[in-house]
């Protein structure tokens, strides 16, 4: 293990207090101390650093008990704007938010596999954002950062996609690149983080700190959080869930191996089960997984027998993989999510859980709920958007966020030469 820094750890309790103000909404000193489990001097010394930079403003005073009254914290919305993209294997979305993390625009475009070479996908990300941008009424000069979430496997530090499978991307150097087409301070991560992000601030996070947020789209994945902290692992790489085993010698795996969760629960595994069972199913939709999945849902709903039988047989694989998940982790909620799961989840969920059960000794399987996601937003988008905030806190006491930005950014054009374009 690293040792941290005096910045690092500074720099740890601003965002901590950041997080904890988002998640209450408002909140006074006293408060933060409590939840966020930092001294009442850090909570202090932290706070004052952060109206400094009118990053949280005083909206209201209330009785303390005796003494001094105290003063209630927000985050203050016009400090500036923070972008989301979210970068998927069918779409590309851009949000632009302001400090408060309310949206102020939204664009979202498809995004066919002709077009996912690194400059279609680039291009389309430069175009979007400035589109956003105008939508909103933003600057680019007020943003103060961009996240953005690819797909796979990623580098943050060095700002690289490390290894995209739907796209047959292997060491890309994505920040580098995009840096050429927006001059804005960025960051990069994967869905998986960003989606659990995303849970911790605003979702299934706010009740409870061990989580597992799990993604079943056209990829399959799982983020982790333990004690309200993001796990990422030695390489960022923790969370390849959906690459877990569990049938041996079974599918073959966009990612080269055989057997994969992924393989039988995401939505190219979901067509192939439909395939197995009727290779004329009306249901099927051979070169669009959405018009699939959305037949599907559309079978379901008017209580299909074929559409029922594919679901159980996907039911009966994701629940042996959220079995071996709840044995492994023992997390108080895993918080399903997902385009998949929005079209089939409340379907599909129960029968897992079900099967889960079957799976887990009795007295793990009680302490932990299975649930759909509740956020009304795209939680990739928004957690890319958190990344970015994260970010530019980061930045704060730096003699220059923008320099220092730079130099990050520096860090990524030291990369291997470009492969696989």
């Amino acid at each position: 293990m690293s040792k941290r820094s005096s910045r690092d750890v500074r720099r740890a309790s601003r965002f901590e207090v950041l997080h904890r103000v988002y998640t209450l909404g408002s909140a006074s000193r006293h408060e933060l101390a409590a939840v966020s489990g930092l001294s009442p001097a850090t909570v202090a010394n932290v706070v004052s650093e952060l109206l400094s930079w009118g990053v949280l403003t005083e909206i209201s005073t209330e009785d303390s008990g005796g003494g001094r009254p105290r003063a209630r914290l927000a985050v203050n919305p016009a400090r500036g704007s923070v972008i989301g993209v979210d970068v998927a294997e069918t779409y590309i979305q851009v949000d632009v938010f302001d400090l408060a993390l309310e949206v102020r625009a939204t664009i979202q475009q498809p995004l066919h596999a002709e077009h996912n070479r690194p400059d279609d996908v680039l291009d389309r990300i430069e175009h979007l954002v400035e589109a956003a941008l105008a939508q909103a009424g933003v600057a680019q000069s007020e943003v103060l950062g961009a996240g953005v979430s690819m797909p796979g496997q990623v580098d943050r530090v060095g700002g690289v996609s490390v290894f995209a499978p739907n796209f047959s991307w292997q060491q890309v150097p994505f920040i580098r690149l995009l840096s050429e087409r927006l001059a804005l301070p960025l960051h990069l991560d994967n869905p998986l983080k960003a989606s659990t992000m995303a849970e911790l601030w605003f979702g299934a996070g706010r009740r409870e700190d061990d989580l597992a947020v799990l993604t079943v789209g056209t990829g399959v994945g799982a983020g982790f959080a333990i004690g309200g902290a993001l796990v990422r692992g030695m390489s960022n790489s923790a969370g390849e869930w959906g690459h877990s085993v569990i049938v041996i010698d079974g599918r073959l795996c966009r990612c080269g191996n055989r057997g994969c969760i992924e393989a039988y629960v995401g939505a190219p595994g979901i067509m192939q089960q439909l395939r197995e069972s009727s290779a004329t199913s009306g249901l099927l939709h051979p070169e669009d997984q959405s018009a699939t999945i959305t037949a599907l849902a559309a079978a379901l709903a008017r209580n299909d027998p074929a559409a029922e039988a594919v679901l159980y047989e996907t039911a009966r694989y994701l629940g042996v993989g959220l079995g071996n998940l709840i044995n492994t982790l023992n997390p108080a909620v895993i918080v399903v999510g997902g385009w998949v799961t929005d079209l089939i989840g409340k379907w599909l969920l129960p029968a897992a859980t079900g099967m889960a059960a079957r799976h887990t000794f009795d007295r793990t399987f009680s302490a932990t709920r299975i649930e759909m996601s509740t956020l009304s937003r795209n939680p990739v988008s928004l957690g890319a958007g958190i990344f970015a905030l994260e970010g530019f806190l980061a930045g704060l006491g730096v003699s220059s966020y923008h320099d220092s930005t730079r130099h990050q950014q520096s860090i990524a054009t030291r990369t291997p030469p470009l492969a696989n374009l």
